[in-house]
């Protein structure tokens, strides 16, 4: 397979998730119960971004021609330890490694272990050469190389496994916003969906925002209200109340719009339902005190506008590490 033939294929799996067939619908569904995070609302959201940002045969070229892509390659075996935390979060990677002309062997999220496969079907069923080029397996051994994705604890083992080999290997992340006072109640509304979307478990969710002092909360929290609707997701609201219920043993100060909490905290890192907010007096200073946090995926309201969050393009790399100059070096 040459570069155009990837690049062609590629295209051609976008038509096809547009198309939003039967089978595609029956393979939502299936991961949906598989997952109950995955609802056909966020797989949707997930599969138009990949759609719209990825898999569009300019923005596909462009990304190409960006590094200088060719056939003159000699292809590696990739091992890819993929994440589950949101629906085709692995997606990318399998992206970068296969339109740089490698192999890849995908170790899948018990979490997400039905939409991707699904489409690799579908990718063999456009070109059989893709069968030679893409496989999963249980076990990762034997690569040239590795992909891996998980908590810091198990970034770890990864170290250990991995780490005589060229490799990225991914730790926790999260996202943060710095409001000014002055934003709009549909720059609001964009942000919310930056907090909201996927339930908040994305590393490019935000869970902490900074806000000037006396700051007024109440059209930030009129601004969720659309996602109130998560009170009736039985595993949201689960941690919901457990989060509530950890304030008021503590005799915490809390805000609340009876579906996510705001909670003063210096932690960037907040759990689900649960929005983490600091104040601050100087915006220079806030963002000096940032710029080296190795902990921070995205910065709303500064690097990236509201709303863009959970929008990445082909060129905004993970942990900003660019993974196709990666695999070009191996």
């Amino acid at each position: 397979m040459n570069l155009q033939n990837r690049i062609n294929l590629l295209s051609e799996l976008g038509f096809y998730l547009q198309k939003n067939t039967a089978e595609w619908q029956q393979t939502k569904e299936k991961a949906g119960i598989v997952n109950g995070w995955f609802t056909p609302e966020f797989i949707d959201l997930a599969t138009n971004n990949i759609v719209t940002e990825f898999l569009t045969k300019d923005k596909l070229e462009d990304w190409a021609n960006h590094y200088h892509l060719d056939d003159n390659i000699s292809p590696k075996n990739v091992g890819i330890v993929m994440a589950g935390n949101i629906p085709l979060v692995g997606f990318h990677d399998l992206l970068c490694v296969f339109i740089c002309g490698h192999k890849q062997t995908i170790k899948l999220s018990s979490k997400d272990n039905i939409l991707l496969p699904h489409l690799i079907e579908k990718m063999i069923e456009i070109d059989p050469a893709v069968k030679d080029f893409i496989l999963t397996a249980d076990m990762l051994k034997g690569c040239d190389a590795y992909i891996a994705t998980g908590s810091n604890n198990s970034a770890r083992y990864f170290d250990q496994y991995f780490g005589k080999y060229p490799s990225i290997i991914r730790r926790n992340r999260t996202s943060i916003a710095i409001l000014t006072g002055d934003e709009s109640k549909e720059t609001l509304e964009k942000l919310a969906d930056d907090i909201h979307s996927f339930f908040g478990l994305g590393c490019r969710n935000v869970t902490k925002i900074f806000v000037p002092n006396e700051y007024d909360f109440v059209p930030l929290l009129q601004s969720f209200h659309r996602y109130k609707y998560f009170s009736d997701h039985n595993k949201y609201r689960n941690n919901y109340d457990y989060n509530l219920s950890m304030q008021i043993m503590n005799n915490r100060f809390y805000m609340t719009n009876e579906a996510t909490l705001l909670v003063e905290s210096d932690a960037i890192f907040s759990p689900i339902s649960q929005l983490n907010y600091s104040f601050y007096t100087d915006k220079e200073a806030l963002l000096n005190s940032l710029k080296n946090n190795d902990d921070i995926q995205c910065i709303a309201g500064d690097k990236i506008p509201f709303g863009a969050a959970q929008k990445p393009s082909l060129t905004d790399y993970a942990d900003g590490v660019d993974t196709v100059v990666f695999l070009l070096t191996l």
